[in-house]
């Protein structure tokens, strides 16, 4: 068995369920704000979603749906001022503690803590975005690395973040699990040699996970047991250190 080093975490859907009610809900809020007849419901952010990243999304939306646009700025800079308005809101979201932490999260990263090891995020999510996540609910400075946003040439599921993040650790994909909760997150692991444990939501649940060694609803807690959806560890009702480190 090869030793585990590493847990390298997505943050998006996978640390907590921001999607539905953090971004989403910001990116409304930023569209009232500018004056935009632009309402992002349940089942279109769903579609939206199957886009990595938050600018991409708003080109994505823009290119299908065709909605009209405010003549006074380009397309960039339209879309990239929407975006930071967004993120203002979203941190607003992250401060009143209105996205908490996915079951197990906290458990296992302090668990791993712990044991010496070694902890880093891998994310297509703005690296504003992730460090009011990790400052309202753990502590930045417990990652080694925080990989997020723009860092790296193409965005999930190319493998680019993951290939980032190994090589400023200086460690091989055998020594590192990753956490990840859409299949683009899956096949950008995959694709780095990682191996992944998928924590699915309800935007996700039904993605092809089969490169996955291990697919859950969540990570668990003693009074919240973990559901395996796609293999098994015996004899746990959820997912300590030990559990996962057998997947290696």
């Amino acid at each position: 068995m090869n030793q585990l080093q590493a847990l390298i975490f997505d943050v998006d859907g996978t640390l907590a369920n921001t999607e539905r009610d953090g971004h989403r809900v910001a990116f409304n809020q930023a569209f009232a704000e500018k004056g935009l007849d632009w309402h992002w419901s349940v089942e279109l952010y769903a579609d939206l979603l199957t886009v990595a990243g938050g600018k991409e999304r708003i080109k994505y939306h823009i290119d299908r749906y065709q909605p009209t646009l405010p003549t006074t700025d380009s397309m960039s800079d339209f879309i990239i001022n929407l975006h930071q308005l967004k993120n203002q809101y979203y941190q607003a979201l992250l401060k009143q503690g209105a996205i908490p932490l996915r079951p197990g999260v906290k458990r296992i990263v302090t668990e791993a803590r712990k044991q010496g090891i070694r902890l880093a995020i891998a994310t297509t999510s703005a690296l504003s975005n992730a460090t009011a996540l990790l400052e309202n609910t753990l502590d930045p400075n417990w990652f080694e690395v925080i990989a997020a946003g723009d860092i790296v040439p193409q965005k999930k599921p190319a493998p680019d973040i993951y290939y980032y993040v190994l090589a400023k650790m200086n460690l091989a994909g055998s020594n590192c699990l990753v956490f990840e909760d859409s299949h683009h997150g899956l096949q950008a692991a995959t694709k780095a040699g990682l191996k992944t444990i998928v924590t699915v939501n309800n935007y996700t649940e039904k993605q092809n996970f089969d490169e996955a060694v291990l697919v859950v609803n969540h990570l668990g807690e003693s009074d919240n047991p973990t559901k395996f959806i796609q293999g098994s560890i015996a004899n746990i009702n959820y997912l300590s250190l030990g559990a996962v480190q057998s997947l290696l």
